[in-house]
């Protein structure tokens, strides 16, 4: 549906006035600050520029005058509609390759040169570059040996297996690269800013190390169309006998190649821009080597070029040594041997001894290119495989005779060199369809690259699938079917094959091949460390970070060294078969990822995902990305499984060790969408009992300057999680949002730090209230999403509460444990928080002792089972130890108990502790009292702060004095109350006032003391049991490594609120490390499976 846009003319003054200034700018504007982008890492404008290429000096020159006034204070970061227009109509990029290094100025220079507007069209800039890349060094010298051993069906197949595969990649990739500007980069850019880093990184090494043993095939195919074809004489390594030629080519290969490399690196180093200008050179020797192959073709159908095959039996001859094919001739009357019958027999003589089968078969001569209309072509439909050593046999010749396998390595026979298999050839023919990204990889050079690339590209396959297929044809139907097979020319006298059929001279094609391969392996050398440099100056791979510098002009130097020396790799291997896989390996994964890049942006229907080119559907992405994975498993399963090994190390490397970037990728809305997904799934239904486990909501306390004050509450948060489930960190700041937005900030900043040090994994949520109390209220009822919402709260006990001046620092952290109780969360309060271990400490042996007074779902069993999956707590055992009545049966409830750990598969000593009804002491009531007068205090301190102040004066006044006369009046008596008590003097007191038969109420009728008559018995009664349970668990945990221990729930009545914190004191004094746990009202462990 068009858009139509009318533009409305606004009147001001002073527009005049500023027209010279804004030229000015936009004249600057057009320098394109390389710098900038390179301090971004990414390659890409930073978000907070609303539009490409944002300088500094256009603020303030487009806003002057009064009619925009009311967003005059927005003008900075929303800029106006016709200042965002004449910024993206000037949009510039810099030009690929060696011209961009050329023609930069060093980082450091003064400043930088304008960028010229890049002219190049659809043909020259994508068409051409993307034929030159695709035809090379297969075509001319493997092709003809492919349609041999495969038969014309066959290899067919494999042109339409691996053309099919670069057409599907190719519409993918134009469905990215017209999704927006593709800056430099290519194809590297495109998959790591849809994948995202991870993917981008491990893809862009893919691709680099394909590119960069492309250049050793190249150089390899140079090297053997030079030693094979062009000069034989020049190699170094001569074998004596036949049986060490593969073995002698293949030393010859490593000099000549190393020797190649090193020259070929040099003039990269030195001159790359004559690479550059030399590419049409390479392209046209490429161009004429094919319009002589088809002119060669067209000649055979009147005059087939004479180019015999020497024939013994049905096997074929070698045609190095002899120039006649025949046994003997007649010279002057006399019968006399040839050559040939020199290479078969003991000696020139006529009687020699000779071998059985030359003896018992005939030798005959075949045209080795019948021609066109010779019907070939019925005979090379079918495939022809061996294994390696096999004779290559005409199908239509009798021999007379059976092998000799141990005679016949010696003969001149023409052998396979390798073993052939479908599988194989389809590895060694892919790298002739690959170099569809050479005009993606040039986008910056193009007029209009959205248009050009899609259109160029699947041009140039098209062209070049054609050039394929007609070439399989028309070698299966003029070539006959044993030179097709012989791969390298030996039995027409080491002539390249496809030259034998080419017009008008076979050194067309092989001058045509030598210098295109050349070419091929200069661009291969200078594109792959420009490659290798965009990933090192993205900053994702730490340890490539040195491959980004190069020399003043930004020539990768480090890049070339690295290129030169992985190439030697490929070199050392030296043969052309071998290395073909590899690289077939690198490319179709980087291919594969194109295919998913463009399926994963049209399922999740991104936004911004708008590709310019229509013809794209994410089945066939999907068909594509198919095709790559079976292509690679086709053409070498064990390649595939390194290629794959190294690009997951590298995806998982990068993932732990690399730069955080956010590209807006396709992955990370992918995981957006599983994760909403999985979301509305967990909502359907609670967890089961058997899948519960402690989603934590950590309460954190920050200091003043923001820093996290119990970084070791984040560490046992990392010991009870080991990384599984829900982790959500919560801190509260007190004010409103508006002014406390950069500290929030800083705070989230400083946790996220300690979470990471901390190795805690999970989220961090910071909340600014008007008090810290509603505050935590909003975190414990608000933090989470759908299913995934915390259901267990982690928070430090207040150490300091009887310090602080403030009573809402403990009163906070009692409404905290009411609303944890009232939301049905489980609730763990860890005492002494800062003496837990870290994550690196390793506890020895040692206990987990679990107190189990009441039973709150078995949070207390499933705690210490979590812990001791931790290394720091893993050598501890754990003992669980219970409270009988005195009405209980003790030996029966310890039978029981183990039982239900047995059931529970829980490994754990168990003991109960009995706990007698024993005479309230003088040290509870003295105790009770203590907290009441302190209770009485606090609750006087609500007064206006003078009043409050001399309240507190007089308290003080009070205590002193009543203990003064208490002291004056004991001095000579034996009734002392003693106000630190020991275990000795708290046992002489109970015996001293215990009498066995009397009833309690008149026994404390007796013994009272004045002070203590006016205590609640209720509170006498709480502290009694704090005092008697602690003294148990000091006598049997004291040495542990952790207690946890049931948590008492507060008062419903709010006036005890401040007596429940003294209760609680009372009942963790002595111990070093407790946790205090409290259920959330739901069974958490089950005895069934």
């Amino acid at each position: 549906m068009p858009t139509n846009f009318t533009v409305v003319p606004v009147k001001d003054n002073t527009r005049k006035a500023n027209e010279g200034d804004e030229e000015e700018d936009v004249d600057d504007n057009n320098v394109v600050k390389e710098e900038e982008e390179d301090a971004t890492g990414d390659g890409v404008p930073k978000e907070n520029s609303p539009f490409i290429n944002n300088t500094d000096n256009d603020k303030g020159n487009s806003y002057d005058g009064t009619n925009m006034a009311l967003f005059e204070e927005e003008m900075d970061s929303n800029p106006m509609v016709s200042s965002l227009l004449n910024k993206l109509a000037n949009y510039t990029n810099l030009t690929q390759g060696a011209q961009e290094h050329e023609e930069a100025e060093d980082d450091e220079g003064p400043k930088k040169k304008a960028v010229k507007s890049p002219q190049m069209g659809t043909f020259m800039g994508v068409y051409l570059p993307c034929l030159q890349n695709i035809l090379g060094v297969i075509l001319f010298l493997r092709l003809t040996w492919i349609v041999g051993t495969a038969g014309i069906l066959e290899s067919l197949a494999i042109v339409g297996l691996c053309c099919s595969c670069t057409m599907l990649t190719a519409i993918s990739m134009s469905a990215i690269a017209t999704n927006g500007v593709v800056p430099a980069g290519g194809s590297y850019y495109m998959i790591s800013r849809s994948l995202g880093p991870e993917f981008g990184g491990a893809v862009g090494l893919c691709f680099y190390l394909g590119t960069t043993f492309a250049g050793s095939m190249y150089i390899l195919g140079t090297i053997e169309i030079l030693l094979t074809y062009i000069v034989p004489k020049a190699a170094i390594f001569v074998a004596e006998k036949k049986e060490d030629e593969p073995g002698a080519l293949l030393n010859n290969m490593r000099v000549y190649g190393t020797c190649c490399l090193a020259l070929m690196a040099v003039v990269v180093f030195v001159g790359v821009k004559y690479v550059n200008k030399l590419a049409l050179v390479f392209l046209a020797c490429v161009i004429l080597s094919i319009l002589a192959i088809y002119a060669g073709v067209i000649k055979t159908i009147f005059e087939p070029p004479d180019f015999p095959v020497c024939m013994l039996g049905n096997r074929t001859l070698q045609n190095h040594n002899f120039d006649r094919c025949l046994k003997t001739e007649v010279i002057d009357n006399v019968t006399v041997p040839t050559k040939l019958w020199k290479l078969f027999c003991d000696g020139p003589e006529l009687n020699a001894t000779c071998n059985d089968y030359f003896v018992n078969n005939n030798v005959t001569s075949l045209q080795g290119i019948p021609g066109l209309t010779s019907g070939v072509i019925s005979e090379n439909m079918w495939s022809d495989y061996g294994p390696l050593g096999m004779l290559v046999e005409s199908k239509k010749l009798s021999s007379v005779g059976g092998s000799d396998p141990a005679q016949d390595i010696y003969m001149p026979y023409v052998v396979n060199d390798i073993t052939t298999f479908f599988t194989l050839l389809v590895g060694i023919y892919f790298p002739s369809v690959t170099g569809i990204m050479a005009g993606s990889n040039r986008s910056g050079d193009l007029r209009d690259a959205q248009k050009s690339i899609p259109i160029g590209t699947i041009l140039a396959i098209v062209t070049t699938s054609i050039i394929y297929i007609t070439c399989v044809v028309l070698f299966g139907a003029c070539i006959e079917g044993v030179l097709l097979r012989d791969k390298f020319g030996d039995s027409v006298k080491g002539n390249l094959v496809i030259g034998t059929l080419s017009w008008p001279s076979p050194w067309v094609i092989v001058i045509g091949s030598f210098f295109s391969c050349c070419g091929a392996g200069l661009q291969s050398l200078t594109g792959a460390p420009r490659l290798l440099q965009a990933i090192a100056r993205d900053g994702i791979v730490p340890f490539l970070q040195v491959f980004g510098h190069g020399k003043a002009n930004g020539e990768p130097t480090w890049a070339l060294l690295l290129t030169a020396g992985i190439c030697e790799i490929g070199i050392l291997i030296a043969s052309l078969d071998a290395v073909a896989p590899i690289l077939s390996m690198f490319f179709l994964m980087c291919y594969l990822f194109v295919n998913l890049a463009c399926a994963v942006q049209t399922l999740l229907r991104t936004p911004n995902w708008r590709p310019r080119f229509k013809y794209y559907h994410w089945a066939l992405s999907f068909l594509g990305m198919s095709l790559c994975l079976a292509l690679m498993f086709i053409s070498s399963w064990y390649y595939a499984i390194v290629a794959m090994a190294i690009a997951s190390c590298i995806y998982k490397y990068i993932e732990y060790r690399g730069a955080e970037k956010e590209w807006g990728d396709g992955i990370r809305g992918l995981s957006l969408n599983a994760a909403r997904y999985a979301l509305i799934r967990l909502e359907e239904a609670p967890p089961h009992t058997k899948n519960w486990r402690p989603q934590l909501l950590v309460l954190l306390n920050l200091d003043s300057d923001q820093g996290v004050k119990h970084p070791r509450l984040l560490s046992l948060t990392t010991q009870l999680k080991a990384g599984k489930g829900l982790t959500i960190v919560g801190n509260v700041l007190e004010g409103t949002y508006l002014t406390k937005e950069a500290e929030a900030k800083r705070a989230e900043q400083n946790i996220k730090s300690s979470m990471s040090t901390e190795r805690t994994k999970g989220f961090c949520h910071v909340v600014v209230s008007s008090n810290l109390r509603d505050g935590f209220s909003h975190l414990i009822q608000s933090a989470g999403l759908g299913g995934m919402k915390h259901n267990t709260v982690l928070m430090a006990w207040p150490g300091t509460w009887r310090q602080s001046n403030d009573p809402q620092s403990w009163k906070n952290f009692i409404e905290t444990v009411r609303e944890t109780t009232a939301a049905h969360h489980a609730l763990l309060v860890a005492k002494n928080v800062d003496s837990f271990p870290t994550n690196q400490d390793r506890l020895g042996e040692g206990t987990i002792d679990v107190w189990w007074v009441v039973h709150d779902g078995g949070m207390l069993m499933l705690l210490p089972f979590l812990l001791r999956q931790h290394k720091v707590w893993r050598k501890c055992k754990m003992r669980i130890f219970t409270v009988a009545q005195m009405d209980d049966n003790s030996i029966q409830m310890k039978k029981d108990l183990q039982m239900f750990l047995y059931h529970l598969r829980l490994d754990a000593e168990v003991e109960v502790v009995e706990m007698h009804d024993n005479d309230i002491s003088a040290f509870t009531y003295e105790k009770t009292l203590m907290m009441e007068q302190r209770s009485q205090m606090l609750k006087q301190m609500q007064l206006s702060r003078t009043e409050r102040e001399r309240e507190a004066q007089l308290i003080h006044d009070r205590n002193t004095a009543s203990h003064a006369t208490i002291n004056d009046k004991t001095e000579s008596g034996p009734e002392r109350v003693h106000m630190t008590w020991t275990k000795d003097k708290l046992f002489t007191e109970r015996n001293r006032n215990r009498e066995c038969n009397a009833n309690v109420a008149v026994r404390d009728l007796f013994n009272m003391k004045p002070e203590w008559e006016s205590l609640n018995q209720s509170n006498v009664r709480r502290m009694h049991t704090a005092v008697k349970l602690n003294e148990v668990v000091v006598n049997k945990s004291q040495g542990a490594h952790l207690v946890l221990l049931n948590m008492p729930g507060p008062p419903k009545n709010r006036g005890g609120d401040e007596n429940y914190m003294e209760f609680l004191e009372v009942l963790l004094e002595g111990l070093n490390r407790v946790l205090l746990v409290r259920g959330g009202g739901r069974e958490v462990i089950t005895i069934y499976s």
